[in-house]
């Protein structure tokens, strides 16, 4: 959605705090002090509440008030909706009145809850007048009248007005002359300077429409807009939030917005995915899922058209691969609303959707089924009734999946694929058609495609993708080399890049700007933009300077702002250069070319047979919906030869009429397809071709959205131009016009298969077209990694790992995710007892591991592997290349002691030695005992760190056998020399050894192999490691110089 609507109070504000910025050196005095008063904030039946307001702004004791509600409510005045010259008590009187209380205002019902209050302007009748500013695609447009207020009437007809070109200014002078010839001489200089100051304000912060009525010029130079209704463009937020600030798009009136409503948006605002939601009765009996912008209106318009339109519940999509988490919230909150009231009869969910381009249908189906299992007992208790229809990337295991689902659960579920026409669903599940006579989908006879299916590249980038999709069809339509020249890419330099051209591999080069991709290939000219919606004015406005060999440009990206578009439209026009999108998936011609995903994967290529040229061309706002027309148009003529999607935003680059008209004067063309949307007047111009002449080939033509019209307020369709800016752009008025100017024009979106295949039909009869023989399928390779997916080829994995897994949401310890690794707060021990023994140890284990780190974190510079790390380190080398050189030095005489420590005591104890006996023994066999020997310490004398650990294992662990040999053989060993104690390494290795025989999380076997795996080597450098990186850091910080070691400190034998 891009065009939102702005409460009164903000406009008013955006306007008084920025207008300076615009006026020069005029300054316009206009009144700023305005007050929103809510239901969140204050209680009508706390007087207090009122008493604060006053004392935070004290002008509204000291002047008379204004008060209305600001609720998007039109003509409030004659609703009775207005109180004016009022003193606070007054106002405070009113509001409570009307405060959290119904009101029917023309057709809509709403609750009250939002007032604006404003200081009261005394003005004559003559110092009011209307003003509406307005964009459209080429122009902005002020529309003048020099009366204003209530009974204003019908400005449409009788006010002037002064059109803007897109990047052009109005000027004093033009405003004058244009609009200004009826309002008295006096005030002409001043009030044109406003509307010219206004103008600039309404482009610069990316407003829509601004309408004003009345407008106040008084004699003493002060100007006051006294009722505002504004849009802004939303996706104009990383252009112009410093200016808007905080602000709110509140829901029309009539139709307050639900917590799940709020919880949806959130919900989209954090993905990448679009996620939608409105409820439009929450008692209704129709639920509706759908997948697709386009998808969602031609669902909600076929029950709609049905007569069904009351009982339809809910209006949304959920687009753009969501996540299996987003798909699952989506539907839960849709499970949630349509349980919450019963309804006799029960309910009926509609999951649909059109042919997707690259959503992995039995992926999103996962989260739907686990909702489904969440809500089993509401779902049945509720009688509903559970039809779908999916098509695109992997559906038969989606659809089968969600058989197997609905079986075990014991629900009600009806299963359609591509072969059902996409609303037909509709009729089924309202009882209106015969269910016998559309059999549902079997997954043991649906597989015909699924060898032809591939994912494109396994690179993770979305582009290069959409590249090897258009490789795939280059090779299926027997190209005689690949329609893509190159690719740009501004960050990485220039390169190449590895793709599949059929079985064999190819390389396509990737460059740093578009200017040196243009020089090397002086035959390329079109580009597609994958750039995002903030790179995109950027990167075409870019492209552009090469007009002179690139003649198209595809915008892909959705969300581009509305300046942005008009100005590039405006740049693309002057010099000659075409445009698809922007908000689109591109273009098709079958058995030629493609742009980016257009047509989906290639099972729905050979599906839809795209492979190769029909009879038939379309042109599609929608690019879900384009995939579908491909389907619909194949099973009901001879196939597609060109279809373009011109993109869902209010201004694309191109139009309908631009696509029609190349089809008419196209003799391969035989007949034209258009699927229009509610929104903007892009249709009549349409009309104007056929009704004149210059469409002259039969014409099937659509526009979705005739739903609205049940709508008692405005409704955002799927796509940013989906809404109606009067009743010429409604849909029902353009089907109608389109239908009595000679365009063939279905009942509903539902029956435009059969006029297709009507008009087909009477043009073979005629032999206009001519049937040819149907050529064979071509075959493509699939990918592996998709193969895979569908389970139709297994390999041997390279290497098998256990411990971690980066897969799906969110990254796993051992099956812990990490995210309940930091709510558990389970440390760095926890961490490390996950990681090296696929264990959850006790707490007093972790502490233990975590305790051992510190002790053995670091023993001072003068050590070998400290040593080794300072001296790299003064060499000039980089962290990694020291802390190695540090590492290296571990082994057995440095560090590597404990392994062999614990060896030599466990052995002892699992022998049934006692500690003399192994004394004597190792001395008999003249080895050194590991872990027993230090340079100093003695039993007085003891080292601080083996206290420590010693006290910890004693008081914790279950039991110490390994620690108590290890200390009776201290015993004996420092009656030889007192110096022979258990050291630090020897104790350590004696507790691990304890910790990991009796902490009940391994057996005896498990234990022993960690150890003689090495772990215990792993803890010393584990924790030396922090060490060495210390003494790096303290080296750089200290700004050492190379080390050179002093030569009388070198022993020199050269006569040996």
């Amino acid at each position: 959605m891009s065009a939102k609507a702005i409460r009164e109070y903000y406009g008013k504000k955006l306007v008084s705090r920025w207008l300076s910025n615009y006026s020069g050196s005029n300054v316009y005095n206009l009144e700023d002090r305005a007050l929103l008063v809510t239901s969140s904030a204050i209680r009508p039946e706390d007087p207090g509440s009122f008493e604060s307001l006053k004392v935070d702004h004290p002008w509204l004791s000291e002047t008379k008030l204004v008060v209305k509600p600001d609720q998007l409510i039109k003509r409030r005045g004659k609703a009775g909706l207005l109180a004016i010259n009022k003193t606070w008590p007054e106002v405070v009187d009113w509001i409570k009145e009307r405060m959290n209380k119904e009101c029917k205002v023309e057709r809509v019902t709403g609750i009250l809850d939002t007032f604006i209050v404003e200081p009261f302007v005394p003005h004559k009748q003559e110092d009011e007048y209307y003003i509406c500013i307005q964009s459209f695609r080429h122009n902005d447009e002020i529309l003048f009248y020099h009366e204003g207020g209530v009974d204003v009437g019908d400005v449409d007809s009788k006010g002037v007005r002064l059109s803007i070109d897109v990047g052009a200014l109005p000027t004093v002078e033009s405003v004058k002359a244009a609009l200004l010839t009826h309002v008295p001489a006096g005030r002409q200089d001043y009030l044109a300077s406003f509307i010219v100051a206004l103008f600039k304000l309404f482009r610069d912060l990316n407003f829509v429409y601004m309408e004003i009525n009345p407008l106040v010029v008084t004699d003493d130079g002060r100007i006051t807009p006294l009722d505002m209704a504004a849009k802004i463009d939303e996706t104009a937020h990383f252009l112009s939030s410093a200016q808007w600030g905080t602000i709110e798009f509140p829901a029309p009136f009539g139709r307050a917005e639900f917590p799940e409503e709020a919880f949806i948006k959130k919900l989209d605002q954090s993905s990448g995915s679009s996620l939608k939601l409105t409820i439009l009765n929450q008692y209704g009996r129709i639920w509706t899922m759908v997948a697709g912008g386009g998808a969602s209106v031609v669902y909600a318009d076929t029950i709609s058209d049905l007569g069904f339109g009351e009982e339809l519940a809910n209006y949304g999509e959920y687009s753009g691969a969501p996540t299996l988490q987003e798909t699952y919230d989506y539907a839960r909150t849709i499970f949630s609303l349509m349980c919450r009231h019963k309804d006799p009869r029960g309910k009926i969910l509609i999951i649909g959707g059109g042919i997707a381009n690259f959503t992995d249908v039995a992926a999103t189906f996962t989260g739907i089924q686990k909702a489904m299992k969440q809500y089993r007992e509401e779902l049945l208790e509720n009688k509903v009734d559970i039809w779908i229809r999916r098509a695109g990337p992997n559906y038969q295991e989606g659809l089968k999946n969600m058989r197997i689902t609905a079986d075990e659960l014991g629900l009600p579920v009806h299963l359609y694929g591509p072969e059902t026409h996409i609303t037909a669903v509709v009729p089924l599940a309202l009882g209106l058609r015969d269910a016998s006579d559309y059999p549902e989908f079997d997954a043991a006879q649906d597989n015909r495609n699924m060898m032809a299916a591939t994912k494109g590249s396994s690179s993770t980038s979305d582009i290069t993708t959409a590249v090897q999709g258009m490789l795939d069809f280059d090779f299926m339509c027997k190209r005689p080399r690949p329609s893509v020249a190159a690719m740009v890419f501004p960050f990485s330099g220039n390169h190449y890049t590895k793709l599949y051209w059929g079985t064999d591999e190819t390389l396509v080069p990737v460059y740093t700007t578009i200017g040196e991709a243009v020089a090397k290939h002086p035959d390329v000219t079109v580009m597609i933009n994958f750039a995002s919606f903030r790179s995109v004015y950027e990167t075409v406005n870019d492209t552009l300077n090469y007009s002179h060999q690139i003649k198209t440009i595809a915008i892909i990206a959705e969300g581009v702002p509305e300046s942005q578009t008009r100005q590039i439209i405006k740049n693309a026009n002057e010099k000659g250069v075409g445009l698809i999108g922007p908000a689109t998936v591109g273009g098709i011609k079958p058995g030629c070319f493609r742009i980016g995903n257009t047509g989906g994967m290639l099972d729905n290529i050979i599906m839809s047979k795209l492979y190769r040229p029909g009879s038939v061309a379309y042109v599609s706002k929608s690019g879900g919906m384009s995939n579908e027309l491909n389907n619909i148009v194949a099973r009901n003529s001879d196939g597609v030869y060109e279809g373009v999607a011109i993109g869902g935003d209010r201004y694309p680059g191109s139009l309908f009429l631009d696509h029609l008209l190349r089809y008419n004067d196209n003799p391969e063309v035989k007949m034209m397809v258009l699927l229009g949307e509610v929104g903007g007047i892009d249709e009549y111009a349409v009309c104007e071709a056929i009704k004149s002449g210059r469409i002259t080939k039969p014409l099937v033509a659509w526009v979705m959205g005739t739903c609205a019209s049940i709508f008692p307020y405005e409704v955002q369709f799927g796509h940013a131009g989906a809404m109606a800016r009067g009743d010429l752009e409604t849909a029902v008025a353009k089907n109608t016009s389109l239908a009595e100017a000679g365009a063939f024009v279905p009942k509903s979106f539902d029956a435009i298969g059969e006029k297709i295949y009507e008009v087909y039909s009477s043009l073979v009869a005629n032999g206009t077209i001519v049937p040819v023989p149907e050529p064979p399928a071509p075959k493509i390779p699939m990918d592996y990694s998709w193969a895979k997916r569908l389970g139709l080829i297994r390999k041997p994995a390279n290497f098998i790992s256990s411990i971690s897994d980066d897969r799906g949401d969110e990254l796993s310890y051992a099956g812990m995710p990490i995210s309940e690794a930091i709510h558990e707060d389970i440390g760095v021990g926890g961490v490390l007892s996950l990681l090296w023994f696929r264990r959850r140890l006790p707490p007093y284990a972790t502490k233990f591991i975590e305790m051992v780190l510190m002790v053995s974190a670091d023993h001072g510079p003068a050590v070998s592997g400290a040593h080794n790390t300072i001296v790299s380190a003064r060499a000039g080398k980089d962290l990694v290349s020291s802390l190695c050189s540090g590492l290296l030095t571990i082994g057995p005489r440095f560090g590597g002691a404990l392994d062999d420590a614990a060896n030599m005591f466990m052995t002892a104890v699992d022998t049934g030695m006692n500690a003399k006996n192994f004394v004597d023994t190792m001395r008999k066999q003249n080895q050194l005992i590991m872990g027993i020997g230090h340079r100093i310490r003695t039993l007085t004398n003891p080292d601080m760190r083996v206290k420590l650990v010693k006290e910890y294992a004693k008081k914790y662990f279950p039991a110490t056998p390994v620690l108590d040999f290890a200390l009776e053989v201290e015993q004996v060993t420092t009656k030889k020399k007192a110096t022979l104690i258990l050291n630090v390494d020897g104790c350590i290795a004696a507790c691990f050894v304890d910790l990991l025989r009796n902490c009940g999380a391994f057996d005896l076997a498990e234990a022993n192999e960690l150890l003689a795996n090495g772990c215990l080597n792993g803890l010393f450098v584990a924790g030396r490691t922090i060490g060495f990186i210390g003494h790096f850091i303290d080296q750089k910080r200290l700004k050492q110089g190379l080390y050179r070691h002093p030569w009388d400190d070198i022993s020199y034998q050269t006569d040996l």
